[in-house]
């Protein structure tokens, strides 16, 4: 027996981008990468890396939502970094949003992200 696949689209994703930002397939949530880009606009947030990584997760954090799961329900993240320089201040930002929960996580550097993005973030998590 098939298990029925659910999409879920947030308001803040520009229309003109043919994915979801979320994926629920049973007890399994998959969030499509989060960028820091204004709401509905294909331009990044102002503000460097804080402000791209703050949005980003805060995307994240509501496709969790949409789809019924939560941050403390992550088990994988992948970061894609345009400079792994990056790395220590994102951590920071990171640890804000899911606190003492720690799931697995992988780093990669990139040769380019969409809009010119300095990070993405994607993650899988359980209901």
């Amino acid at each position: 027996m098939s298990q029925r696949i659910e999409t879920f689209r947030l308001d803040a994703l520009p229309k003109i981008l043919p994915f979801s930002s979320a994926v629920r397939i049973g007890d399994t949530v998959h969030v499509s990468g989060q960028i820091g880009h204004l709401p509905g606009e294909l331009k990044l947030v102002p503000g460097g890396l804080a402000a791209e990584a703050r949005q980003a997760l805060t995307y994240l954090t509501q496709a969790l939502i949409a789809a019924g799961a939560s941050l403390d329900r992550v088990v994988k993240c992948t970061v894609y970094f345009a400079d792994m320089a990056d790395f220590m201040a994102f951590n920071e930002i990171y640890a804000e949003f899911f606190g003492t929960h720690q799931p697995a996580r992988s780093g990669v550097a990139v040769a380019g992200l969409a809009l010119g993005a300095r990070i993405e973030i994607d993650c899988v998590a359980v209901i």
